[in-house]
């Protein structure tokens, strides 16, 4: 498989009335085809943020990409112009939103919005293009879809909006889609034949995808990679088996930690929680920004902001941001 995507120290500020916000500050990663990719992080860790930005979406002002590359088949999406990029997104690249009703417009017949994304990425006829949506509509498990290409978005219930919004997605096979916490709004039934429907999506049209949520659960059945992502940067990254099984940094840690278990009763497992509070975003990162909410941070985390480097040399590809040695100070914690 091939280079897809490659971010390289995406940084991104927001300049507002209360001062600078610093939400993204130096992403890297790389996304091959094919693969899928987990975000996750609570809010305000730059999840949703540096996605947007590298898709022209973020506004500016406030916004501002201070530096960095975003390439996608080696043509850097940053430099690319306002026309060139929306040749870009929503044919190559498709994004999904986590609120379906805000982004469909009311005013308009379902079939007709995806007709319109159809007809601006591919020459084809109108007649050619509502074909296909209703293809679509059916392909994403709308019932009667000829029938429901021409309903408008308050007929259709929260769940069925979103598989409008994913139809519309794919309308034009992209080679990646993004998917910003998708499910957030919906029930966990709903949520759950989503995430199904995604997945069976991506391996029949062999589309690379990025998964962003708050929830790891998913992440977990879904996605081949993770970045787990706190204070604007990505504090570990790597195989989602190698990250769930023996997390490498104490954030990653903490958020496993504060899940429930269902091989324990309710009465008889204590849910873990993260001790302090997020960062303030208003103030640039100088030194690990977890380390003060960080139990085995060592006095060098308060000093310097720690690189993304290799776990061991048995794991490469499984990288983590921290100055100390998780295993060695989780071992060293259980024999005090």
């Amino acid at each position: 498989m091939g280079v897809l995507l490659e971010v390289k120290d995406l940084v991104v500020r927001f300049y507002t009335q209360e001062g600078v916000v610093y939400a993204v500050n130096g992403v890297d990663y790389t996304l091959n085809e094919g693969e899928t990719l987990g975000v996750v992080g609570e809010s305000g860790s730059g999840k949703s943020v540096h996605l947007l930005a590298m898709m022209g979406l973020i506004p500016q002002p406030p916004g501002k990409i201070e530096r960095g590359q975003v390439l996608f088949e080696g043509r850097d999406l940053l430099t690319m112009s306002p026309r060139e990029i929306r040749s870009i997104r929503g044919g190559q690249i498709a994004m999904v939103f986590q609120d379906p009703m805000t982004s469909l417009n009311p005013y308009l017949r379902v079939g007709t919005q995806i007709i319109e994304a159809i007809r601006v990425h591919k020459s084809v006829s109108a007649r050619d293009a509502r074909r296909r949506t209703i293809e679509l509509l059916d392909m994403v498990g709308i019932a009667d879809a000829a029938h429901r290409v021409d309903d408008y978005p308050h007929q259709f219930s929260g769940g069925m909006r979103q598989r409008v919004m994913i139809a519309m997605a794919l309308s034009c096979d992209p080679k990646l889609l993004i998917a910003d916490e998708p499910t957030t709004a919906l029930d966990v039934t709903i949520q759950a034949q989503i995430v199904d429907l995604v997945k069976d999506l991506k391996n029949e049209l062999g589309m690379a995808m990025i998964w962003v949520t708050h929830d790891l659960g998913v992440v977990a059945g879904l996605t081949d990679t993770i970045n787990v992502m706190y204070s604007g940067l990505i504090v570990e990254r790597g195989p989602i088996e190698k990250v769930f099984g023996d997390p490498a940094n104490a954030y990653t840690l903490g958020l496993l930690s504060s899940l429930p278990r269902v091989d324990q009763r309710a009465g008889e497992q204590r849910i873990e929680q993260i001790d302090g509070s997020p960062p303030d975003m208003r103030i640039e990162p100088k030194a690990d920004p977890f380390a003060p909410r960080n139990p085995y941070a060592t006095e060098r985390c308060f000093q310097e902001v720690p690189p993304l480097h290799p776990v061991d040399d048995q794991n490469r590809d499984h990288t983590t941001r921290a100055w100390y040695d998780l295993r060695k100070a989780r071992s060293a914690s259980t024999d005090a």
